[in-house]
């Protein structure tokens, strides 16, 4: 069996590392960019650098963003006294292609996880304390998947803001046990915002 040149293994072996893509997607993906002009790779690889070094975390809520604080923290329009607690930034996505939800996000960055020695502290869980210190906020809503690592976050949130007074709210159970919140359509992600639970 021939073998792949070093360039081209290097290519597959790097676009493996993104969630999702196994080997097979990665060579399509590695040939299909080989085999188009040269300019469409280039673009390609730009905007992979430009997004990668002009976007940086947002102070208040660790969104990715290109201002600090982000354009979600300073809209006067949203309701400031809701926080929903995401795991990953493109959760922010998901949940505004409803049109139903109109507060503020703060995103963790992952769920607690011993297993893969994710606990607190790799999390920015402390950043959501500091929020509520900072300012009034009526209602926290636990939008973390419910996986057990999901549920195990949601949980240790809640125990940590019980001496607050705050309401704490988590979404409806419609979405699929074990299922990720980004691979769920709008309809269902709304469904679960409007049905979510005082915990």
């Amino acid at each position: 069996m021939a073998e792949l040149s070093y360039p081209i293994k290097k290519l597959i072996e790097e676009l493996k590392k993104i969630p999702t893509i196994g080997r097979k997607s990665a060579q399509r993906i590695c040939f299909f960019l080989l085999k188009k002009e040269k300019k469409v790779a280039m673009e390609l690889a730009r905007a992979i650098v430009d997004a990668r070094e002009k976007t940086f975390l947002c102070s208040i809520c660790f969104n990715i963003t290109t201002q600090d604080p982000c354009e979600i923290c300073i809209n006067k329009k949203r309701d400031h006294s809701k926080i929903c607690v995401i795991e990953e930034p493109f959760n922010i996505i998901s949940i505004e292609k409803t049109n139903l939800y109109h507060g503020l996000y703060h995103v963790l960055h992952g769920n607690l996880s011993p297993i893969k020695g994710i606990g607190p502290e790799e999390l920015k869980i402390s950043g959501l304390k500091k929020r509520l210190d900072s300012g009034p906020v009526d209602e926290i809503i636990l939008a973390t998947s419910p996986t057990t690592e999901g549920n195990a976050t949601a949980h240790y949130i809640t125990e940590m803001l019980r001496g607050y007074g705050i309401q704490i709210t988590r979404i409806a159970m419609g979405l699929p046990i074990g299922a990720d919140i980004d691979y769920v359509d709008s309809v269902t992600i709304a469904r679960a915002i409007e049905s979510r639970t005082k915990i």
